[in-house]
């Protein structure tokens, strides 16, 4: 048994791998496990064949010593609406005893954290899943000014995006959007941690994206601060996690 508190992690994947953002964010004081759903297309589609599995999947991870739950998947838990999302975290919380976030979760707190409302959105996603992002958001009382997908289905496609691309996505979106006062780039499977100060810098707004801010959010969940300092505004944080939820 580890030392250290250990967060369980969801990952849609069917390698069930520890995102290698964790380590990288955090290399002391929390240890991960994870394990995986097989998701096969960023798609209302793909999500139902996979949502279900989340509770088991979960009570997996809580069986082997997990002191938390982090559901990765911007869009599998947003896809159904807010309510779906409180529901889930719920279901996932009575099965195992343990507080729970979600990627959702995790960006909605990250933009909240500093104090965004109007937000300009760029995503992984097809026109489908932006809609719902969109009604998520407004739903949980932002203020989308824009939102910009590139259109990908396939569930390894986001990870192809080069960071470049997805800089050139946050700066267009913002350049639509300049009053703005923060911008959210959605799907886990972006590349977004090395390329959130550049993006920061050249628009000077902060910066909350999925990986990186469920990360944050779940390590909150076992008492550490989510400092990890070099990542952008969010992480340049020092905040007790709040009450789980």
């Amino acid at each position: 048994m580890s030392a250290e508190p250990i967060v369980g992690v969801v990952v849609p994947s069917a390698e069930g791998t520890v995102p290698p953002e964790a380590r990288q964010m955090y290399p002391n004081g929390v240890e991960f496990i994870s394990t995986g759903l097989g998701l096969q297309s960023l798609s209302p589609r793909g999500y139902d064949a996979v949502i279900d599995n989340i509770v088991g999947a979960a009570q997996s991870l809580a069986a082997q010593g997990a002191a938390a739950i982090a559901v990765s998947g911007t869009s599998l838990t947003f896809y159904r609406g807010s309510a779906f999302h409180e529901e889930l975290k719920t279901n996932v919380r009575d099965a195992t005893g343990l507080p729970v976030t979600t990627m959702s979760t995790g960006v909605v707190e990250g933009l909240r954290a500093m104090g965004v409302r109007r937000v300009a959105v760029g995503t992984a996603y097809i026109d489908e899943v932006n809609r719902r992002l969109h009604q998520f958001l407004t739903d949980s009382d932002f203020e989308v000014l824009v939102l910009e997908g590139l259109g990908l289905e396939g569930f390894g496609a986001p990870s192809q995006v080069t960071e470049a691309d997805v800089q050139a996505l946050g700066e267009r979106v913002f350049a639509a959007a300049p009053e703005a006062e923060g911008i959210l780039i959605s799907c886990g499977g972006l590349r977004t941690l090395d390329l959130t100060p550049r993006l920061e810098d050249a628009c000077g707004v902060p910066v909350v994206s999925s990986r990186p801010a469920a990360l944050w959010s779940a390590v909150r969940l076992v008492g550490h601060s989510g400092h990890a300092p070099g990542y952008g505004r969010l992480l340049a944080m020092d905040t007790p996690a709040p009450v789980a939820s």
